[in-house]
Formats: structure tokens, sequence, C-alpha cells
């Protein structure tokens, strides 16, 4: 099997919440194989620093503003997509948070953001993905940047419900899959599944309490680059072969 992105050279791909951590690193590696790379997130100007830093690659970087937890901001960065860049090829959903605290004394809002965030928007900016590459015959490919917290409850006191939020990314790129099988799309699904990355969701968020931001500290842990490689590699594959989900853990971790 000979892995190339060559098929992809000149296409659109949107990767959602790309300012930084492993989106940031997706959409870089992107631009470097050559494809058009719409970055959607909220702190756009991150995206467009990254872009002048990328002039003169084969691909090219594009920011887009948008909020993840907004329908009509989701939908508009769709539609400006298509009309400026092209047709959409790939969606790299992405996009994810986590805020440290309890289940039995947490706060609502911040649960309703994380299920927002990493369940509605994914949805959301799916079926967008879906309708355009249905509407012109695209056998294109989704990821979901999902976790080992979505195929397990690992012992991770404060997660609270972001376990809950990555199972359901699990259920529903399996569920998608059994869509695409129904009406014989060559539409392309993948659940990304990493362990512990250098993010701002972990070792760089200083909002953490003292004891969860040493326990990170003190845990192997894999780079944003990483995550990058293992989706050029999953869209490298020949459009006969699917992989349906790729687990990808620090060695020594011991989480999963």
């Amino acid at each position: 099997m000979v892995l190339s992105l060559c098929r992809w050279v000149g296409k659109v791909a949107i990767v959602t919440g790309a300012s930084s951590g492993i989106g940031a690193a997706i959409a870089d590696a992107l631009v470097e194989n050559g494809l058009i790379v719409a970055g959607l997130a909220r702190r756009s100007e991150r995206i467009e620093e990254r872009a002048k830093k990328l002039e003169g690659k084969e691909g090219k970087l594009h920011a887009v503003k948008t909020d993840m937890r907004k329908e009509d901001e989701i939908t508009k960065a769709f539609k400006w997509v298509e009309k400026n860049l092209g047709q959409v090829h790939i969606l790299i959903n992405n996009a994810g948070v986590a805020k440290e605290g309890l289940l039995s004394n947490g706060d609502t809002e911040a649960w309703r953001n994380t299920f927002d965030v990493n369940v509605m928007g994914l949805c959301i900016a799916t079926r967008e993905a879906v309708k355009s590459m249905t509407a012109n015959n695209i056998n294109g490919h989704i990821i979901h940047i999902n976790s080992v917290a979505g195929h397990k409850v690992v012992y991770f006191p404060g997660i609270n419900v972001y376990t809950a939020s990555k199972h359901a990314v699990t259920a529903l790129a399996e569920t998608l899959r059994h869509e695409f099988l129904a009406r014989g799309s060559k539409i392309k699904i993948t659940s990304v599944s990493p362990g512990f990355v250098i993010s701002e969701m972990t070792t760089l968020n200083t909002g953490y309490s003292p004891e969860r931001q040493k326990m990170l500290k003190s845990q192997p842990i894999l780079k944003p680059e990483d995550i990058a490689d293992a989706v050029c590699y999953v869209l490298s594959t020949p459009e006969t072969v699917q992989i349906n989900e790729l687990l990808i853990t620090p060695v020594g971790e011991r989480m999963f």
C-alpha cells in the first residue's frame, strides 16, 4: 500500500479548533502537503499569524473566525469556504474543551459548554460537510479527533462530563459509518483517539489546580505533531481503505 496525500493536493480541508495545539499542528501539516486549509476558531488572529509563516508552502492556510458553540457561525463558515475556497473534501473535527470540576457539585454552564463544542458543534460541522460532499459527488474524508476517554472511563478525578462527551463522539462516528453504508456513500469516517497530548487542555492549561498540573506533568505525553502525523497517515490511505479507529498513546501511559 503506497501512502501519499497526492490526491488531496489543491483540495479544501476544514480544521476546527485550528488556533492552537492539535488543530494548529494538523492545519500546518496539511498546508505542507499542498492542501487549501480553512482553520476555524474564535481566536482567528492566531491562525492569521501562522498563515503568514506558511506563505510559500505548497498549500495555503485561511483563518475563519467561528465559535463552534453557535450553529449560525458554523454554517456561515462553511458557506464562506465553499464560496471563496472551493468544495469541501476533508473535515477535521478537532475543536474540543474541558473544564476541571466534579459531577457531584459542578457548574451547569460548564457542562453545557463542553457538550456544545465537543458534541453539538461536531455534529453540525459534520452535517454541513456531508451536505457539501454529497451535493458535489465528492468521496471525502471526515476525521473526529476523539480521545482515549471516548473508549473507557479513565481514572481522572475532575474530568466530569468530558468522558461522556467523548463517548458520544465514538458513537457518532460509528453511527455515521452505518449511514454511509446504508446509502452506498464512499465518504470515509475515522475516529482518532489520542492519549495525553501537550495542549491548552493539559499541561499548558494555567487554570488547573496545582495538584492537577503536577499530575499532568508527571505523565508521558504526546506532541501535537504526533497526532498531525497520524491524521496525514489516515488521509494517505487509498480510496478503498478506511481506518475506522486509530488509538494513539505515549509509551508508558497508564491512563488507558
